[in-house]
């Protein structure tokens, strides 16, 4: 049996930056990865660990693999001797960062509060760690608001640097915290780095970015492509619906948007181009449908997870209430998607080029059979982290079954048949465990770091002084609040990941929406959730929007511009939510299902206004006048409501009626120039 390369395990798109990397450093990341997995699993689904054990090793993990795969001298240069002595002084800091604790345990928590001198140089080592860790792996922005924080933390009258908090306005002035009560909070404790976040990231979004990165090993990718051109690739601008059932499905499952636009954009963009869409346009509808997939059950992201451990609510609710609003979502994407090719006039795709359902079907029917096991257990109350140990145990079962299948059906069963299957099956195991620590890397980081900044607002008293101010700027108007909420994520979003904008976003503005504004507590983590998703395809600032762009070969800006129209949904859904708590919280089924209808009829209009064109093209006199009723749909009175559908069903009736006097006059033209 021939030697493995480790760079032959290792994805298309990572591979250019591992090209720089040594041999050993190769060997080194597969079996930190390997590993990492392996625990994962292990804690998971045999012998679950307590809290500090399972965070600090999952850190220590993490830690080690951040800055074997990220050089100090960036991915497209080879690390110095220099930059080995720098990495490797890390390293010795990862492995202290996350075993420091597991070792000396018993004797951190025997004399809590009274740190020894190697308690707070391993809690600053591990701050340190922690903060460069963010810099090559996330991004300078997150590791920036991380160092403020801790300076916020140590100004003040009793704290570090007395002399910083002489220059805070009043509403933000405390009075500080020694070096060692900071370090005590942030590693020492449960509400610093080892807090909920990281929590929440060392065992339930690592389980599940693991069973993507299985299913994306196994094919998965691919099976929910060709689904949804053979569903809706002959109709209108087909590619385009595809692009938004596709990343729909495999964003539900690979945890990040920017990988979904990387993932699903390599095949629908240029097919896009090709029908017709512009270039910005096709980068655009990519990027709003894979943030879609953040948003889309059964898998949520990791913010998903969080708002069922911050409200103790049950995820399997969680994922039950966000149904309806995600097909609000992505059925305003696709609307957006039919409007654009309808006035384009553009065609479908012919039946020729596009794969047949059944044949799909019969090819990946397996990929299915993990998914329907995930939901089954989750609505059993199975722990999601258990779940996740089960849906992977699934997903190679039946990637065996499938090999066996085909070894069986392709002719006779030899023996080095027989080895070669076995052989690329283990090896599909291997890529899919390493392939998942690296997916992992960036969520888990993300999470320490807002284990930082929420461990200073916890020290600090930061949140109730950060909801006094919003209470005070929108003069108690729940409009402006929300306003002042979407530009604050806005803001979060130019620097912090999706993760990390949530986390810090809810602990500031979270107790003001719920006690202050009087809006129910999931309600307030979804609008808050919702609006951290913006970042992606918002500018000037807009990841999912830039990578859109680089595939598409468009202008970012552009692209980000187009994306942030069809993301509307987005913004409105959340609102919506507000105003009509019965969409998420229920009540009378009559009205439940009035408010559904409106709050489609609402988004249909408002997409409809926006293109200037439904079953036909619309005057603007028609598009000024649907702009009363939308608002009317969001209004908190039922009069309001009832007003603006009726208004809205009378415009739309007259712009369908329209639509269909031009195609009364055009049928005769047609049938004179048809051949005989």
């Amino acid at each position: 049996m021939t030697q493995t390369d480790p760079q032959d395990v290792i994805p298309e798109s990572m591979r250019s930056a591992d090209r720089v990397q040594p041999r050993p450093v190769l060997w080194a990341i597969t079996l930190t990865g390997v590993a990492l997995s392996l625990f994962q699993l292990y804690t998971a689904g045999i012998e679950p660990l307590g809290l500090f054990y399972q965070r600090t090793a999952h850190l220590g993990f993490i830690l080690f693999l951040a800055f074997l795969l990220f050089p100090l001298t960036g991915q497209s240069r080879p690390r110095t001797w220099w930059a080995w002595v720098i990495d490797a002084g890390f390293l010795v800091a990862s492995f202290l960062s996350g075993f420091y604790i597991i070792w000396y345990l018993d004797d951190i928590i025997a004399r809590a509060g009274w740190w020894t001198t190697a308690d707070i140089v391993v809690g600053i080592v591990c701050i340190v760690a922690v903060l460069e860790a963010s810099r090559r792996a996330v991004g300078f922005g997150l590791t920036l608001i991380g160092i403020i924080a801790i300076l916020y933390a140590l100004a003040g009258s009793r704290g570090a640097l007395p002399w910083l908090g002489d220059m805070m306005p009043g509403i933000l002035a405390h009075r500080g915290a020694s070096v060692d009560r900071l370090v005590g909070q942030l590693y020492l404790g449960q509400e610093g780095i080892f807090g909920l976040p990281l929590g929440v990231a060392a065992t339930f979004v690592f389980m599940f970015v693991l069973f993507g990165a299985f299913l994306e090993k196994t094919g998965a990718g691919k099976f929910f492509i060709d689904l949804a051109f053979a569903a809706t690739g002959r109709k209108p601008g087909g590619p385009a619906k595809a692009a938004v059932i596709a990343s729909a499905g495999m964003g539900s499952i690979s945890g990040s948007a920017i990988a979904n636009v990387v993932t699903t954009g390599a095949f629908t963009i240029p097919l896009m181009k090709k029908l017709g869409y512009r270039p910005a346009q096709a980068g655009g509808v990519e990027a709003a449908a894979s943030t879609g997939g953040q948003i889309t059950p059964p898998l949520m992201g990791a913010g998903a997870f969080l708002i069922s451990e911050y409200t103790r609510i049950p995820y399997i609710d969680i994922v039950l209430v966000s149904i309806f609003p995600a097909i609000l979502y992505l059925g305003t994407v696709y609307l957006f998607v039919h409007i654009v090719a309808m006035k384009q006039g553009m065609r479908g795709l012919d039946a020729a080029e596009l794969p047949v359902v059944k044949q799909v079907l019969a090819a990946g029917w397996q990929f299915i059979v993990p998914l329907i096991l995930l939901v089954v257990l989750l609505v059993n109350n199975i722990s999601p982290m258990r779940v996740g140990f089960w849906a992977i145990i699934s997903v190679i079962a039946m990637a065996g079954l499938r090999g066996a299948w085909a070894l069986y059906a392709d002719g006779p069963m030899t023996g080095a048949r027989i080895r070669e299957s076995v052989m690329r099956g283990i090896r599909m195991i291997f890529e899919s465990l390493e392939l998942g620590a690296r997916n992992a890397v960036a969520v888990s980081i993300a999470c320490a770091v807002a284990g930082i900044i929420v461990g200073v607002v916890g020290l600090t008293g930061l949140g109730l002084k950060f909801s006094s101010m919003m209470v005070s700027l929108s003069g108690g108007n729940i409009v402006i609040a929300l306003a002042l909420v979407l530009v604050a994520s806005l803001i979060l979003g130019l620097g912090l990941p999706v993760t990390a904008s949530y986390i810090v976003l809810i602990v500031l503005v979270g107790p003001a929406l719920n006690t202050e504004f009087g809006i129910p507590l999931l309600i307030a983590h979804l609008v808050v959730f919702w609006y951290s998703q913006d970042s992606n395809v918002t500018p000037p600032v807009a990841l999912a929007g830039f990578a859109g762009a680089a595939i598409a070969g468009a202008k970012p800006m552009e692209t980000s511009v187009q994306a942030w129209k069809f993301a509307k949904g987005l913004y409105l859904i959340p609102a919506f939510m507000v105003f009509n708590p019965e969409l998420i919280m229920g009540g009378p089924v009559p009205y439940v299902i009035w408010t559904g209808f409106s709050a489609a009829l609402g988004l249909i209009a408002f997409a409809a206004t926006i293109e200037g064109y439904l079953f036909a093209p619309m005057k603007a006199w028609m598009r000024l006048a649907l702009v009363p009723p939308i608002i009317g749909l969001f209004w908190p009175s039922f009069a309001a409501e009832l007003a603006g559908a009726a208004a809205i069903l009378v415009l739309l009736g007259l712009n369908w009626m329209a639509g269909r006097q031009d195609r009364t006059v055009l049928a005769p033209e047609t049938a004179r120039t048809r051949p005989d």
